[in-house]
Formats: structure tokens, C-alpha cells, sequence
């Protein structure tokens, strides 16, 4: 099995494992949980932290006030005012444990009398707490707790009104100062919080890992099965008894019959139907015109074969169409219908590249059902062989092996046909449908007559010859065979024997070379020439397709041709 991949996607759905999930989950609350626990804690514990301070500044404040009488005293006896603010300055300074801390004395109006190095202003800054100081100083209340905005940041201070300097004594602290404590015992917890997590994670990722490693194991598996198109069976091997595994097991069961009938449904419908059927999960009456390529394809001396062999028949065509049809895949052939001892197959549906070769793929299947044929007769040849080794064959056995030497024709033609379902919605059948599917099975037919192993139209003939960048179409050149007019046409058409260059002689080419020229001296009626020229390819070789010319022309007397000859002959049968 291949190795799963931790995000995948299927049908534009992106597939996360189920681990992963139950993972994230868990450490998003687990986080949440700790975090939020802590915030709770360090918040109360910052409560009680100003609470402590309101004690501490409230102690500093207090002997603030009692230096500020004493230094009204001595202002008095003196009448030096700073003097008296200096000395105030630099005894409310001592106790001070950071830079931005301040005490400061101010008058309702908001004048600075003194103030220590951590006041960086000259005007009370916060009006809005001085004017609610002074409402309360009028109400009675001459001392409290208040908070203080600043430039600096937000300060926790007390105050106190001292009557005889008509001021407010202040001693504030900044909070971040305060809080400072409290925020490193925050990040301290907030690490040993994450360690812990991190830890409980690893812990937590074994445990599920070893837990379910088996919906991993089926869900990559039905991954591969709807990438691969195919039902297999998930392998449970050493799975424990839960419910997963159940799961498992269940879903084997009914792959197993799944299966069974997705490769039953194979054998009787082209690919290209159940492609669609996979896709779509249904398929309809419909179809479409299209430009294909279809090849026919039959056996010959089929009837005789039939009363030699009788049941066994059966075997034979198997075997045949075993390796045909294997054969016509590998193109990119789709498989038609079988009827009896005749196929067809089309070329051309499916993607672009397809449809442009689909002539030459065509071509290509021909020749190599030739092979395959031929593979058949050797091996008949060769159990011949053997058998005569060891005595003579029986007249019975002989009719055997001369009906089992198969040999076929194929016909080749393309243009515009019907392909697609017809039927009803209780039966229904692939099928393609049009003149040139007809035109294939004739030119099959005309193998047997100007004995050769393929004949193919000029749609066929046009098409391989105008590609450009396939290679293999250099393996073949295109010969003119005749001019005919079918049974059933009431128009002449060019028909082509595609050579395959790879099995042909140099005396192969240079007889159908001179065969074509002769085609010309034919058409144009000089039938005279054309049948000396004819008689002249038999002394150097034994052509059938120049036979049938031959027997053509000693039928008429004469040099020329009739008078209502126009280069097409007519065919009287199928």
C-alpha cells in the first residue's frame, strides 16, 4: 500500500485524518483550559497586588504628610517655600523602587508644588480625576484611593489633602510597574503550561496513533480504490476487536461483491461507459454525433469453420478474441459489439490527443490483429508438429487443424457517426450508428476479394498522412487499391491498402509502386495497356490484387473500356 499522505483531496474535498482532529480538539481546549486558568488566577492575583500597594503607598503617603506639616513649620520659621519643597522632594524620593514611580503635591487648579523625577510633566495631567478629588475634598472626604492617567501610562495612587499647603499629597505607582511581577510569573506559567501540553500531546499523538492506525489503513485504502477505480480488500492483518475494525470487515464483505459485479459490468460495457457510469453514477439514453474511426473485423471461411468444429467453436473465438480485444485497448480502442465471428471497434472517444489519432490507432490495431492471428497459427503449427512426429494425423484431426488455421480481413472508415446509448431503461446498450459503420464492414468484405489483409477509405488514408508529430505514421505507406461503388452506395469511393513498411520487402514495394501506376492507365480506360502492364507484375510475382484485375478485364473484349466507363467499379455483392 502506498504511504498515506496527511492532507489529501478527493473530489475537491480535502481529507484530514480523524487523529489530527481529535488532536487539534484536544489541544485547543486543553490550552484554553490552562490559559484561561491562569488569566483567572494572575487577574485575582493582580487584585490583591493593588490592594498590597494601596497599603504600601497609603504607609509612604503617611509620612509624606507628616514631612509635609513638618516642613510647613520650618516654612514658617523661615519663610523659604522651596526650600521647603526641596526638602519635601527629596524625602518622599527615598522609598522609591522604580524610575516612573512619583509622589507630588497639587493644588485644585492642577499647580505642581513639588513632585519627584518620575513626574515628567509640570501640570497635573488628569483633570478629570483632580476636579473628582476636589468634589470629594468639598464633600468631606479628604483622602482616597484613584487611578491616574499620564503620559507616561495609567498609575494607581492615594492622595491626601493637606490643609495648610492647600495642596493634594499624591503617591502613585505606574501599573506596569505593579504588574510586572505579575506578568513574569504569567509567562513562567504560560511556558511550563506549554511544555506540559507538548508533552501531553506526544503522549496523547502515540496513544491515538497506536489506537487508530487502522481507520488510517482504510481510509487510504478506500483513497486508492476511488483513485484506481477498483474495489480490493483492506488488509486488517493484527487489527484489534473494536469497532473499527468492524468497520473493516464489513466494508470487505461488501467490496468483495462490489467487486464482483463492478468487473462482471466491465466484461459486458466499454470502458468509456463505465467510466461514466463511475462518474456520473448513471447513464442515460443519449448519445451524440462524432467524429470517429471505426474497424471491422471477421473471420473468414467462418460457416465452415463452424460445421468442422461445432460447440468447439466457442473455444476458438475466445481464444481469438482474447488477444483481439487486448490488442484494441492498447490503441485506445473501444470495443462496439461482438456478433458471431465479426468486431467492431471505434477509435477517437476520449480526450483530444485521442481524436486526432484515432486513423493511425486504427491502422495500427489492424496489423497487430493480423499478429495476433498469425501467433494462433504458428501455434497450431507447432502442435502440428509435434503430433506428426510422433505418427500421421487422422483425416479428422486434419479437417481440425485446417478449420482451426484462422485468417481475418479488416475494414477501416471514419467520418461522422452516432455513438452513445439507445434502448429502453430496462435494457439498454453502447452502440455507434452511421454510413460509415457500414462502409467499415464493407471494405472488410472487399479483403476477401482483392485479398489483402486491410483495405481502409481516404478518410482513413487522409487522416494518418496529414499527422505531424506522430512517428509511427512513417511505418506506413497508403497504396490505391481500386475505385468501387458498394452494395448499397450509389456513390464510387477511393479504397487504400495501408502497408506496414516494418514487414514489407523491397519487392513488396516495388510491385504495389508499379500496380498503382498501372491503377492510372486503368482508370483513364486504356484497359489494353493496363492488362498487359498487369500480366507484366505477375512474371515477377505472385500479386492476388493484380489477379483480380486481371480476371476483370479478360471479361470484356476489347482495349478500351465501355463507353459509360467513369473509373468506378460496381460491386455486385456484399
Amino acid at each position: 500500500m502506498k504511504k498515506k499522505r496527511f492532507w489529501q483531496k478527493v473530489g475537491g474535498t480535502t481529507i484530514v485524518p480523524i487523529s489530527a482532529k481529535i488532536l487539534a480538539i484536544v489541544t485547543i481546549l486543553l490550552l484554553m483550559s490552562n490559559f484561561v486558568t491562569n488569566y483567572l488566577t494572575i487577574s485575582l492575583y493582580s487584585k490583591e497586588v493593588i490592594k498590597l500597594n494601596n497599603q504600601l503607598l497609603t504607609k509612604e503617603l503617611k509620612e509624606i504628610y507628616i514631612n509635609a506639616g513638618n516642613q510647613y513649620q520650618i516654612f514658617l520659621f523661615s519663610g523659604n517655600r522651596a526650600d521647603a519643597m526641596t526638602a519635601l522632594k527629596q524625602a518622599s524620593e527615598k522609598d522609591m523602587a522604580f524610575s516612573a514611580s512619583w509622589a507630588l503635591g497639587a493644588t485644585g487648579s492642577g499647580d505642581i508644588i513639588f513632585k519627584t523625577q518620575g513626574a515628567n510633566f509640570t501640570v497635573f495631567p488628569d483633570k478629570e480625576a483632580l476636579a473628582a478629588m476636589v468634589a470629594a475634598q468639598e464633600a468631606g472626604e479628604d483622602e482616597g484611593a484613584r487611578f491616574f492617567t499620564t503620559p507616561a501610562g495609567e498609575y494607581f495612587g492615594v492622595y491626601k489633602y493637606h490643609e495648610n499647603w492647600g495642596a493634594f499629597l499624591i503617591r502613585a505607582e505606574l501599573m506596569s510597574d505593579m504588574m510586572s511581577a505579575s506578568r513574569a510569573v504569567f509567562l513562567q506559567a504560560s511556558l511550563i503550561i506549554i511544555a506540559m501540553v507538548v508533552v501531553f500531546l506526544v503522549v496523547a499523538f502515540l496513544s491515538l496513533k497506536r489506537l487508530m492506525r487502522f481507520v488510517g489503513v482504510i481510509s487510504q485504502s478506500l483513497y486508492d480504490m476511488q483513485q484506481n477505480q477498483e474495489m480490493t480488500l483492506i488488509d486488517l492483518k493484527g487489527a484489534p476487536s473494536d469497532d473499527i475494525s468492524y468497520v473493516g470487515v464489513s466494508f470487505n464483505a461488501l467490496s468483495s461483491l462490489i467487486g464482483n459485479l463492478l468487473g462482471i459490468f466491465r466484461k459486458f460495457a466499454s470502458q468509456d461507459v463505465v467510466d461514466k457510469a463511475y462518474h456520473d453514477r448513471y447513464i442515460n439514453l443519449e448519445g451524440q454525433q462524432q467524429e470517429l474511426t471505426v474497424l471491422f473485423t471477421d473471420i473468414r471461411s467462418f460457416t465452415k469453420m463452424t460445421e468442422t468444429l461445432g460447440n468447439d467453436i466457442i473455444d476458438v473465438l475466445n481464444l481469438h478474441y482474447n488477444n483481439a480485444i487486448r490488442r484494441i485497448h492498447e490503441q485506445g480502442g473501444i470495443v462496439g459489439s461482438i456478433i458471431g465471428d465479426a468486431l467492431l471497434a471505434v477509435y477517437g472517444i476520449g480526450d483530444t490527443n485521442a481524436a486526432r489519432r484515432k486513423s493511425l490507432a486504427a491502422v495500427v490495431s489492424g496489423w497487430e490483429l493480423h499478429d495476433s492471428v498469425a501467433e494462433l497459427r504458428h501455434g497450431m503449427l507447432e502442435r502440428r508438429k509435434a503430433i506428426e512426429r510422433e505418427r500421421r494425423l487422422t483425416e479428422r484431426e486434419e479437417e481440425v487443424f485446417k478449420a482451426v488455421f484462422l485468417d481475418i480481413g479488416v475494414g477501416i472508415d471514419g467520418g461522422s457517426v452516432f455513438y452513445g446509448t439507445i434502448g429502453s431503461l430496462e435494457r439498454m446498450a453502447n452502440t455507434v450508428i452511421g454510413d460509415n459503420v457500414n462502409s467499415a464492414s464493407r471494405l472488410e468484405g472487399l479483403t476477401r476479394i482483392y485479398q489483402t489483409p486491410i483495405i481502409v477509405s481516404e478518410y482513413v488514408m487522409q487522416e494518418v498522412v496529414s499527422l505531424q508529430d506522430e512517428p509511427v505514421k512513417d511505418r506506413f505507406r497508403f497504396f490505391e487499391i481500386d475505385t468501387v461503388q458498394v452494395k448499397g452506395k450509389t456513390n464510387g469511393q477511393k479504397i487504400f491498402f495501408p502497408m506496414d513498411l516494418s514487414r514489407a520487402s523491397d519487392k513488396e514495394i516495388e510491385n504495389w509502386e508499379r500496380f498503382e501506376k498501372t491503377i492510372g492507365t486503368y482508370y483513364r480506360g486504356d484497359w489494353g495497356n493496363a492488362l498487359s502492364e498487369l500480366r507484366m507484375i505477375l512474371t515477377y510475382s505472385d500479386m492476388p490484387v493484380a489477379k483480380v484485375f486481371i480476371d476483370r478485364l479478360e471479361a470484356f473484349e476489347g482495349d478500351a473500356a465501355p463507353d459509360d466507363w467513369r473509373g468506378v467499379w460496381t460491386m455486385k455483392t456484399k
